[in-house]
């Protein structure tokens, strides 16, 4: 009899990209809010995410959803899943290459 292996479901996040300055790489920083242990006061949490952008598609601003993967390089664990809105911020220009 053949065992199948149960895949657990990935985690999925929902961030902000707050740089794209790498090649085929983001970086979202995700928000969580939670109540302070002793004080009770709701405070807010940011941790940043290393995730892989095959196309290039997320640009600064951009609200995504990213998923888990195996890891890509020493930091990234994460891959780019959908852009869920786009930024209303402008887009800015690549900087000009130094000759």
């Amino acid at each position: 009899m053949a065992e199948e292996r149960s895949q657990g479901r990935k985690q999925e996040k929902v961030g902000v990209v707050v740089s794209t300055r790498m090649r085929k790489t983001i970086v979202v920083e995700v928000a969580r809010r939670t109540p302070h242990p002793l004080y009770k006061k709701i405070v807010t949490r940011r941790k940043k995410f290393y995730a892989h952008d095959e196309q290039g598609e997320a640009r600064v601003g951009d609200t995504v959803r990213i998923i888990e993967s195996r890891p890509l390089s020493r930091l990234k664990r994460w891959r780019l899943a959908e852009v869920v809105r786009r930024s209303a911020l402008p887009e800015a220009e690549e900087p000009a290459e130094l000759v």
